[in-house]
């Protein structure tokens, strides 16, 4: 089939001859569709149709000339696989008359399809070949019209209707009416595609003459039509710029580039991760997206971008995006590429703002900024909505979330924080912050387009400057805030510029904007004309400029007006008087003067009124000077319009009056415009020190509200290590950010966090608040902002991390272990000794004991790294591991029991917690108690890996390594082994001894009610190479090794099999003798465990983990041996 083809476009025309080639040599690329002009997408199935488009097209190309040069073949394959995205029924009809042959799609065989010379379809042909990827709206009278493929677009996406239906013997034609410009270039800007205008010149031509027209503008997905827009009363709502990005890849890692055509600026922030890219590209509305080839060949060498090593997360957030490939200098290209998506001139320059990342903590993670809510997430409690007051939204909150997701310098977060903190003491009032958006300035200025009601809100910006240099307490929070303001904007102001520029502006706009309390430009009002007549023809110019710049013409108009009046009064008043005198009661012919507000006209207005009837009256002579009323197109309005010559002269010149009024305010409005083009970097900065200083007021107002605190931030150098105190964090009484302390619903914790955590603790006990407090807490210190805590000392950390429950992903084809180990792996990887990582229930959504060692490694690669962090887990088989930790503290959320039942307190402790509170956990959530109970039942044969610590012959709180049973290997081989009759008379007593402390613990604690029966105790022995029974699986038990050198080791465990074997898989181990005892669930046996470390000594007997005995709470184990107390 393709070869059919490539024949038959060769046949066609020899410009299709490489295309052709092309399709010979090769198959078709995934990500574009098969190149096929000339034919819409039914034309393989219908040859019929393949046949009659070659021929019409070759027809075509020799009377018309070829209408698609080989620059627009890209373009037409483009707009060829939008129309082949089509999914409306009317917009899928209209796409099968279209033609691949010029850059409309237009068939010019179909009715009113003629591109000859002097048509509009060859006008907006000219218009769309000059932006061929934009939507083409010509206006038309008192439509704008689009044809072929800009017809298609708009009524699948604009919901709009094809003109003449859908016949099939005339082109796609569809509009939208003039007054309904806006709200399609929404819907057309939201579905990403933007749109070139073209006007008509407006005023009289001549009969038969084709009116004028010119491109007026464009509307780009966050960059909207702002044509006219000096001339109305009201505002337009301006949407977030949204940039053309692109990606790039180098030895330094990605580097993302944005450029932003409104504001003629783009940044390139090199040495970002992967993670931070993908982050961006999820926050970020962007226009276009390209990809740089230095993308397809990863670091293993492959050119299958995302199949092996780094780029599968960016592939993946690319993968389902539209995207397009591009070669060279990233930026240069990129910059060559925004050229020519906005039609721009090839010496447009563009302002580099990028902010270097040096001395910048690493951008926040898409998870971490998930998880806390800086990112909009469902059923996370919102960060941003807790910083900031409900009603200070809008730009102040977006610069609040772009600082928590981009964290500052050291220099501008303390800058920021001092700002707060003069703040919170000040006692004059306070500006309102106007805050005007800083693209949108920009865009008003560069197109002349800012009415006065901007102006009037420049000039508040500029003056609440003024008004704040002015104040003592203000002008130095001014002055504090002048460098985040130099980050945002890319611009560096001094002070003393600022505010002569500040003043020079004003004073400018106050010299031609006519502000409020101005009474020399009220609406005329005169006696017998409507004033709603008046009010409609003066109200769009008057009071925006002074009078003293257009008194010529504001005097003209009122002479005009006067003149008309007269000529009403002379003309129209005689007659009204006339009829008023013969009406009767009953009715009769009635007159009056009228306002014909579609007409813009002042007329008489006569109900059953016939002039030739009133001969020899008064009035007679105006009678006869009555005319009916014709509209601008020389149309009779109706029968009871009349005017006279008189009245058609004087409404002419008031009009042509007022016309050239609202030209010379115009005139001016732009003038002004023109002049401040070149102070637009100042309005700029301004604009955005408002909103700065507008957030951190509303911010400092929030947390002072709940109960929140400016923390003490210390800078971290290079070189620092973990042990010198400036890395130490400190949060003393430091609360959930969601929660207000002044309800007193929140538990207060003191963290001093020095080295990294390993937090256990029940469910529902508080680790995932836990590890969200403290992230919030870090990341708004950093930021320079206020802390949910008492107090605080934070270190400017390089980066924050935060790891979170993951979750599968479907479409990816990755489970939730893949999902977490890709995350944890860009954690690892990118942590530092001045890092803050945080990980939630590391490795648990894989097989336990595996899970366990994975997470044991991780535990053991970020202790020698020297972070600071927390790391929770329900994995207590980590203890057991032998790790080699220097720089690793254990903490668990503690539990109490209350009226016999355990309860979290959900407050920070030494220690490690084994309880689970599982069962407590489904019961409170609903579960059926039939459920629990057979799940309590089951409990006892269950198997869980074991979480207790192996037996240590001294413990030390500063080398937390977990070393087996054996001191020393060769120690087992001595003349300490005792002969077969003293070992059996050891297990002997020591079986007695054993079920006899067992028996009475169970007793006291049936008598106390804490268990619901007396079970009986039986000590069994498991000898050399021998193994416990099935029974014994997923049951608790209590047990005890006796060492070949006659020392104990007394444990508890509820996988039995897996303890033993793992106990004997140490040298010397490998026939150890066991007794065990199977008791009533895990909280038993640990206090079981507990009394026998305790007890046996006294008996007699030599125990290898004697200190463990010193722990006497319940769920909770020490390390070291300092005593924890009890909850």
């Amino acid at each position: 089939m393709q070869r059919l083809l490539a024949s038959s476009l060769v046949a066609a025309t020899p410009r299709w001859l490489p295309l052709a080639d092309s399709l010979l040599r090769r198959r078709r690329p995934r990500c574009s569709p098969l190149p096929v002009l000339l034919f819409n997408r039914r034309s393989w199935s219908k040859p019929r149709k393949v046949s009659r488009g070659i021929s019409m097209v070759s027809r075509k190309v020799n009377k018309q000339g070829d209408h698609c040069d080989e620059g627009m073949l890209s373009h037409i394959l483009w707009w060829k696989e939008k129309m082949e995205r089509c999914r409306r029924p009317s917009s899928m009809q209209l796409t099968q008359r279209l033609v691949y042959s010029n850059i409309l799609g237009l068939d010019s065989t179909l009715r009113n399809g003629s591109l000859k010379d002097g048509t509009l379809n060859m006008e907006m042909l000219q218009f769309k070949s000059k932006f061929p990827r934009e939507v083409l709206l010509c206006r038309v009278g008192d439509f704008y019209e689009a044809v072929g493929f800009d017809a298609c677009i708009l009524v699948e996406h604009a919901g709009l209707n094809p003109f003449g239906g859908l016949r099939s013997d005339s082109i796609p034609k569809a509009g939208c009416p003039v007054v309904n410009l806006r709200q399609t270039l929404d819907d057309l800007t939201r579905c990403g595609y933007s749109v070139c205008i073209v006007e008509e010149i407006q005023g009289p031509t001549q009969a038969r003459a084709r009116k004028g027209r010119f491109i007026s503008g464009h509307a780009h997905p966050g960059s909207p039509y702002v044509f006219g827009l000096a001339e109305v009363d009201h505002d337009v709502e301006f949407p977030d710029p949204m940039p053309v990005v692109g990606i790039a890849h180098s030895a330094k890692g990605y580097c993302l580039i944005s450029v932003l055509e409104t504001m003629k600026t783009y940044s390139a922030e090199e040495g970002l991760t992967e993670e931070a890219v993908v982050t961006k590209l999820r926050i970020c509305r962007y226009h276009h997206l390209y990809l740089h080839s230095s993308l397809k060949h990863n670091s293993s060498g492959t050119s299958r971008w995302g199949e092996f090593g780094g780029g599968g997360l960016l592939w993946g957030e690319c993968s389902g995006k539209s995207y397009e490939w591009f070669d060279g200098s990233p930026i240069e290209e990129l910059l060559c590429k925004v050229r020519e998506i906005y039609g721009l001139d090839e010496k447009t320059t563009f302002r580099n703002v990028t902010v270097s990342l040096e001395g910048r903590p690493q951008p926040l993670y898409l998870g971490t900024a998930t998880q806390i809510g800086v990112i909009p997430t469902e059923g996370i409690p919102s960060l941003l909505k807790m910083v900031l007051p409900p009603n200070c939204g809008g730009l102040p909150s977006m610069y609040v979330r772009d600082l928590l997701l981009n964290p500052p310098s050291f220099d501008v977060a303390s800058s920021i924080q001092e700002a707060c903190r003069l703040m919170g003491s000040v006692t004059c009032s306070i500006p309102d912050f106007t805050c005007i958006s800083a693209a949108k300035l920009v865009k008003l200025l560069e197109s002349k387009e800012v009415n006065h009601i901007e102006f009037c809100r420049i000039k508040n910006v500029l003056d609440e400057i003024m008004l704040m240099s002015r104040n003592t307490e203000l002008s130095a929070i001014l002055n504090k805030l002048l460098e985040p303001a130099s980050v945002v904007t890319g611009l560096k102001v001094e002070a003393d510029i600022l505010m002569n520029e500040c003043t020079f502006i004003s004073q400018r706009i106050a010299d031609v904007i006519s502000l409020s309390g101005e009474s020399d430009q009220a609406i005329t009002a005169l006696e017998y004309i409507p004033k709603e007549f008046f009010n409609d023809m003066e109200s769009s110019w008057k009071g925006r400029v002074k009078r003293i710049h257009a008194e010529e013409e504001f005097a003209n108009v009122d002479m005009a007006a006067e003149a008309l009046s007269t000529a009403v009064i002379e003309d129209f008043m005689p007659i009204i008087s006339r009829i008023k005198s013969v009406m009767s009661p009953t009715g009769g012919p009635k007159g009056e003067i009228c306002y014909a507000k579609e007409h813009e006209a002042v007329w008489f207005k006569g109900k059953r009124f016939t002039p030739n009837v009133w001969a020899n009256t008064p009035g007679e002579q105006q009678i006869k000077q009555l005319k009916p009323a014709i509209d601008s197109k020389g149309r009779k309005v109706g029968e009871e319009w009349y005017t006279t010559t008189k009245v058609e002269n004087a409404l002419t010149r008031y009009h042509e009056a007022c016309d050239n009024a609202k030209n010379k305010v115009l005139e001016l409005l732009r003038g002004l415009s023109s002049e401040l083009q070149d102070k637009t970097n100042i309005l700029v900065f301004c604009s955005t020190l408002l909103i700065i200083t507008k957030a951190l007021f509303g911010h400092v107002s929030e947390g002072r509200r709940r109960g929140w605190m400016l923390p003490s931030i210390s800078s971290l150098s290079k070189d620092c290590i973990a042990e010198e105190s400036s890395s130490e964090m400190d949060l003393l009484g430091i609360f959930p950010y969601w929660l207000d302390i002044n309800q007193g619903n929140a538990i207060l914790n003191d963290v001093h966090m020095h080295s990294l955590f390993v937090l256990t603790g029940p469910n529902g006990g508080g680790k995932s608040s836990m590890l969200r407090s403290v992230c919030a807490a870090a990341l708004l210190g950093i930021c320079g902002l206020m802390v949910p805590a008492a107090s605080a000392v934070i270190p400017h950390f390089d980066s924050i991390m935060l790891h979170m429950k993951a979750y599968d992903s479907p479409a990816d084809g990755k489970s939730s272990f893949q999902i977490e180990m890709s995350e944890i792996r860009s954690l690892v990887s990118r942590a530092t000794a001045r890092s803050l990582v945080l990980i939630d229930e590391i490795c648990r959504g894989t097989e336990t004991a595996k899970g366990t060692c994975i997470a044991g490694s991780i535990i053991e690669r970020l202790d020698n790294v020297g972070c600071i962090g927390i790391i929770s887990t329900h994995l207590h088989g980590i203890f057991d591991l032998p790790l080699s930790l220097s720089n690793t503290d254990f903490k668990a959320m503690g539990t109490e029991v209350v009226d016999g039942c355990i309860q979290p307190t959900w407050r920070l402790m030494d220690g490690i917690c084994r309880e689970s509170l599982a069962f407590q956990t489904a019961r409170r959530e609903g579960m059926p108690d039939m459920i629990i109970r057979r799940a309590e039942e089951l409990y006892l044969a269950m198997s869980s890996n074991s979480n207790r610590t192996l037996a240590q012959q001294e413990p030390s709180m500063a080398n937390s390594s977990v070393k087996g049973l054996v001191e020393q290997p060769d120690s087992l081989r001595t003349g300490l082994e005792l002969p077969s009759g003293a070992f059996g008379l050891l297990r002997e007593e020591l079986e007695s001894t054993v079920t006899m402390i067992c028996k009475k613990k169970l007793l006291d604690l049936y008598n106390k009610r804490n268990i619901s029966e007396l079970v009986d105790v039986v000590c069994v022995a498991v000898g050399a190479r021998e193994q416990p029974p099935p029974s014994t699986v997923r049951r608790s038990s209590i047990y005890v090794i006796i060492r070949s050198d006659n020392k104990l080791y007394v444990g508890q465990t509820d996988d039995l099999v897996g303890r033993l074997r793992a106990h004997r898989s140490k040298e010397g181990m490998q026939d150890a003798t066991i007794l065990y005892v199977v008791v009533p669930g895990k909280s038993v046996a640990c206090q079981l465990e507990t009394l026998l470390i305790n007890q046996l000594p006294l008996k007699g007997f030599k125990l290898i983990n004697k200190a463990d005995g010193k722990h006497r709470n319940f769920g909770i184990s020490l390390i070291s041996g300092e005593a924890i107390a009890a909850h």
